[in-house]
């Protein structure tokens, strides 16, 4: 099985985004949407009293603009990606920005 692409992965999390939402995916935008590498098994998205693998995990981050609010969604590289509320939003161990 081949690995996802970016653009799958940001497809995914707009049909998601659209659902989550109830709104139309024609509403929804990207604002961003990178490779990174995330600290550990967790993926920036840590859900209380679970335990995650500790080794990098390359993967993706996805932004969407969901009118005045931004969804984000984590995604290792070869998984699909996961909505993060932003109250457990974590910053990747390393960003292309940086």
């Amino acid at each position: 099985m081949n690995a996802p692409t970016l653009r799958s992965l940001s497809q995914a999390a707009l049909q998601d985004a659209a659902r989550r939402r109830g709104v139309d995916i024609s509403t929804l935008r990207i604002v961003m949407a990178e490779p990174v590498t995330w600290s550990d098994g967790a993926l920036g998205c840590p859900q209380p009293g679970m335990s995650y693998t500790q080794a990098l995990v390359p993967g993706f981050r996805i932004r969407i603009a969901a009118g005045p609010d931004i969804l984000e969604y984590h995604a290792s590289s070869r998984g699909m990606p996961l909505y993060c509320p932003a109250a457990l939003l974590q910053a990747p161990a390393s960003d292309p920005r940086t």
